[in-house]
């Protein structure tokens, strides 16, 4: 997943790279052309040209170093963008079965995917920073030994720091992003239900509810700043220590005649450098931040997506076809080894109780739901072998509460099909019976969505249009007139059976007078089909006639 990110900014990052290794460069520069000035102007001797030299590479690192901190937000801004795009793809993309809560979900894709997308460009920086401390540590042992083993010495308790801040601050900040995360979650939840909290009287408690998490997020953050308080006092005492030691021992190299005063301005150089590689603890800190929002970025995209099918699919009729189809919930079998054959051109009611699997069923064909086992068909073709836009255009939907998405009205109907025209947008209004209320809207089609107070019944109509205006081979409509009087949904009902004369409709059905109007019924009984016949015949059962007495209280 990194390396993919890395690859989407690999031009500024690749000059990111480069700038850091020539500021590299220049840093391990510095102390020895210093050194050779310091030395020939205590020996009397000319100084111009190493001193020109050490305020050139000066000049040239400051100016690598005004240039990268930009670039290296603009490398982190880049890598964000896409982490985001693709984090959103694979969650929209997962379909039915979303792994996660929707606030945990809305976190995930803007402050860790945020976060992780940085992860590319701080790496680059901390392994360029790395590899310099490691060359300048060379390069003191080179200049004079005992002192580069005086500072090796340290190491590995500057190791040992540094591997145990990152990887408890790792886990601090995954905590930290949880517990944003469930704050998140019931915040959406507490939104979605705005008007029953109020009308509950309950909006203190749901406050509540809403903000218990945050304790655990005060932890989170309090237990970061605390290693970080830790960290930079211990490296603090190493960086002393050492500093001292290795210092006290170019000192004495200077009395002994092992070393001139500007080998001790070099020592004193490369020893700051060696040191830069742990001492950036906010460098560190944000590698680690990087790393754990890396790593539950990497989890939403560890669940594999839905794949479509490659090859072409043959036009048809729309005859839907089940073979065999079994769909689990964990331990729960919610259809059980379903077998059918929906006649093209038909419309087909599904019925049944609460849970017997109407909606799970009325998924399948257009693969919002895929079946744990078996196989469904659309005119004797899988429909896993059609590809994502085929299968999008051979089964569209319309649901019983609809998320209207666009600027206009307009735009909310043709969702999906850019460039419909009006005339069809219009069209398939009129047949929702939705074209009467839009043209009493200040603008008409071309009123902002957003501006729109609308009843649901409104909404449901809108986007019982959206599906109008799609020229498919299935019809699903999952319940998609519940919300109107049985006046208009009788005047929606015929104007759609005129609209979509000759083309298969499944209709997900709480309503006699819904099931009634169609063909056929499909009932269904704790996932498993009990009959497929019209309704005439199945009205003299009184199990049939139960199943709508729960919800219209019709006399079984």
């Amino acid at each position: 997943m990194l390396r993919a990110a890395a690859r989407r900014t690999r031009g500024p990052l690749a000059l990111l790279a480069g700038l850091l290794i020539v500021t590299t460069v220049t840093g391990l520069a510095a102390p020895a052309l210093l050194a050779t000035a310091v030395d020939a102007v205590l020996r009397g001797s000319g100084a111009t040209g190493p001193a020109v030299a050490w305020a050139a590479v000066v000049v040239l690192g400051a100016g690598c170093e005004a240039v990268m901190a930009p670039l290296g937000t603009a490398c982190a801004a880049y890598g964000a963008r896409w982490m985001r795009v693709r984090t959103v793809g694979h969650l929209v993309g997962l379909g039915a079965r979303p792994p996660l809560p929707a606030g945990e979900a809305v976190t995930r894709v803007v402050q860790a995917a945020s976060q992780a997308g940085a992860l590319p460009a701080a790496f680059a920086q901390w392994a360029v920073t790395v590899a310099g401390s490691l060359a300048a540590l060379c390069w003191l042992w080179l200049l004079d030994w005992p002192s580069g083993l005086a500072f090796t010495l340290a190491v590995p308790a500057a190791v040992l720091v540094a591997r145990r801040f990152v990887g408890r601050v790792t886990e601090a900040h995954a905590e930290y992003l949880a517990a944003q995360g469930a704050v998140a979650t019931r915040l959406l939840t507490a939104l979605a239900g705005a008007r029953t909290i109020r009308a509950s009287d309950t909006l203190d408690a749901e406050t509540a509810r809403v903000l218990a998490p945050l304790p655990a997020v005060s932890a989170a953050g309090w237990r970061m700043w605390r290693l970080q308080r830790g960290t930079v006092w211990q490296f603090g005492l190493l960086m002393s220590l050492t500093e001292a030691l290795v210092l006290g021992v170019a000192g004495f190299g200077v009395s002994d005649g092992r070393l001139t005063a500007g080998q001790l301005v070099a020592v004193a150089g490369y020893l700051q450098l060696s040191f830069q590689a742990v001492e950036q603890i906010d460098g560190i800190l944000g590698l680690a931040q990087s790393r754990a929002a890396a790593a539950r970025v990497a989890a939403v995209l560890a669940h594999p997506p839905l794949r479509y099918g490659l090859g072409g699919a043959p036009d048809g009729p729309g005859a839907v076809s089940l073979r065999q189809v079994t769909v689990r919930r964990e331990d729960a079998v919610l259809l059980d080894g379903v077998d059918l054959d929906l006649p093209a051109g038909a419309s087909i009611a599904l019925v049944g109780r609460t849970a017997a699997g109407k909606s799970l069923l009325a998924g399948l064909p257009g693969r919002l739901v895929d079946p744990d086992r078996g196989e469904v068909l659309l005119d004797g073709v899988p429909v896993r072998e059609f590809t994502r836009t085929e299968l999008r255009r051979a089964v569209t939907y319309a649901f019983e509460q609809p998320v209207l998405v666009g600027e206009t009205l307009h735009d909310a109907i043709g969702y999906g099909w850019p460039g419909l025209p009006r005339a069809e947008v219009e069209r398939a209004a009129r047949a929702a019976r939705a074209d009467g209320f839009v043209r009493r809207l200040p603008d008409g089609y071309d009123t902002a969505l957003a501006e729109t107070a609308m009843s649901g019944g409104e909404r449901q109509r809108l986007g019982l249009a959206r599906t109008l205006a799609r020229p498919a081979r299935v019809y699903v409509l999952d319940d998609a007139t519940s919300g109107l009087d049985t006046v208009t949904e009788a005047e929606v009902d015929a104007a759609v059976t005129t609209s979509l004369a000759g083309r298969t409709r499944l209709v997900v059905a709480h309503r006699v007078t819904t099931a009634a109007r169609c063909d056929l019924v499909l009932w269904l009984e704790a996932g498993r089909v009990r009959a497929l016949a019209p309704h005439t015949a199945l009205w003299t059962d009184p199990a049939y006639r139960a199943v709508f007495a729960a919800v219209e209280g019709v006399p079984v």
